[in-house]
């Protein structure tokens, strides 16, 4: 079965790959490309996504995600384990082959990350509490860890909630505005007491602050895109009883 695989240029032939909906064989509202453990979707069909994604970008390499937290947890991974042993944190990263690092999301913003002379490979899940927390940032240090120098690592920022799509109350602008002043021009003006949050220029504008001057970001709208990408927003909105999960993957030949 065809799916389809998003690419960043900058990443070059780095195994990696952004996924939508596109492809896949769940049905009914997860229609698509559902990689969602915690999803109501049937565990058979999920497994089959997974695996999908694997072959399409590392075809028998084993496929390491997390219990994601919206943290700024990061942690080094060495060795394949199984899905009911995943850690508690929000990003992985490592430097052995064989490993495919998978980060799922359904608005919040997939990174992947490499450092190629140095063959290391990341993976972060910043949604708008990792981000403000330090994900990327924890991500790097994890990378740095294992021999990776920020100025020669590559960060590509996938598909998400844009701007346009991503409504906020005052309150949530303030949390941005009193970890630093200069945050609110991430907001746009919206009707009254709301504003417009750009989370894709705030990660790319934390990934730059930390030292990474090679960044993409794609620029893909999750909750405007229906047919090609899940969106929790989206679902909520109209009160839909589950939402997919699409998944972001990296990792070394």
């Amino acid at each position: 079965m065809s799916v389809e695989v998003i690419r960043a240029r900058r990443l070059g032939d780095v195994p990696h790959g952004f996924f939508g909906r596109r492809g896949g064989v769940s049905d009914g509202m997860v229609a698509g490309l559902n990689a969602g453990l915690g999803s109501a979707d049937d565990p058979a069909a999920v497994a089959e996504n997974r695996r999908l994604a694997t072959d399409a970008v590392l075809p028998g390499a084993a496929l390491l995600g997390l219990y994601q937290i919206h943290s700024a947890e990061a942690v080094v991974v060495t060795a394949p384990y199984a899905a009911a042993a995943r850690p508690r944190a929000d990003a992985l990263v490592t430097d052995r082959p064989g490993l495919l690092l998978g980060i799922l999301t359904a608005d919040c913003a997939p990174v992947l990350f490499a450092d190629r002379d140095a063959g290391v490979v990341g993976a972060a899940h910043a949604g708008w509490k990792g981000a403000l927390g330090g994900v990327t940032d924890a991500t790097l240090a994890a990378m740095a860890s294992l021999g990776a120098r920020r100025e020669r690592i590559v960060a590509a920022i996938g598909p998400c909630i844009a701007r346009a799509s991503y409504e906020v109350d005052d309150g949530f602008l303030r949390t941005f505005a009193e970890a630093d002043a200069a945050n609110e021009r991430f907001f746009a003006d919206g009707r009254a007491g709301h504003h417009q949050f750009d989370l894709e220029a705030y990660v790319a504008h934390r990934l730059a602050a930390a030292g990474v001057t090679r960044i993409e970001a794609l620029g893909l709208d999750t909750y405007g895109d229906e047919e090609r990408f899940y969106s929790f927003r989206r679902a909520t909105h109209r009160g839909e009883a589950d939402y997919g999960r699409q998944i972001s993957v990296i990792g070394l030949g």
